[in-house]
């Protein structure tokens, strides 16, 4: 993934990263680059009976949660149904920030460049409410940066990104996972590790 974004030689871009999976793939790319790394928090909302399946996302510095109205009628979810996932999910998202931000410099990403980064795109939703959430700050141009993409992500999100670049365009049959020799679920102890190593 570095190499592909040295080659563009873009002018002091920021890096965001989507945590948990996206903070090794932004790591070497900050390295790479010599660019700064943030974290953008964001967590999907799952259907309680079928939480892979996101129903919207919520965002650090988004006001409002992000709603996919299409899964929503899909599945005959209501607010009444909704309204305990989203308010775990946003207990979640503070306790993360309090952890996972504690000490770290925020970037600011008005009038910047900013490569956001995540682990791959399946549906590409919380990417969306991310690129949002920073569209909102100000970024002047926004690039979406991932191993591996769904196409009809890359498609979906054309609108929301300046830029998307891909490693790898695949239609996911076995999940994002399969693109990965190691796609464990990492830890909050890994995520601090990783963040003490780039300050």
């Amino acid at each position: 993934m570095a190499p592909l974004l040295t080659a563009r030689d873009f002018d002091k871009p920021l890096i965001y990263a989507l945590p948990r999976g996206g903070v090794p793939v932004a790591l070497p790319i900050a390295q790479a680059l010599h660019a700064p790394l943030d974290l953008l928090l964001v967590r999907k909302l799952g259907v309680p009976w079928q939480p892979e399946l996101g129903f919207g996302a919520i965002a650090e510095g988004l006001e409002e949660a992000l709603l996919n109205q299409d899964i929503i009628a899909h599945t005959g979810l209501t607010d009444e149904m909704m309204a305990p996932v989203l308010a775990a999910e946003k207990q979640e998202l503070t306790r993360r920030a309090a952890l996972y931000l504690k000490g770290r410099t925020r970037l600011d990403p008005k009038g910047r460049i900013v490569i956001l980064v995540d682990d791959g795109l399946a549906t590409g939703f919380t990417a969306r409410a991310a690129l949002q959430a920073l569209r909102q700050r100000g970024a002047a141009r926004l690039v979406l940066a991932v191993p591996v993409a769904a196409p009809e992500a890359i498609a979906a999100l054309k609108d929301a990104a300046d830029e998307i670049i891909a490693v790898k365009s695949d239609d996911f049959g076995g999940g994002i996972g399969a693109s990965y020799a190691d796609f464990h679920q990492i830890s909050d102890a890994e995520m601090l590790e990783m963040l003490a190593s780039n300050p």
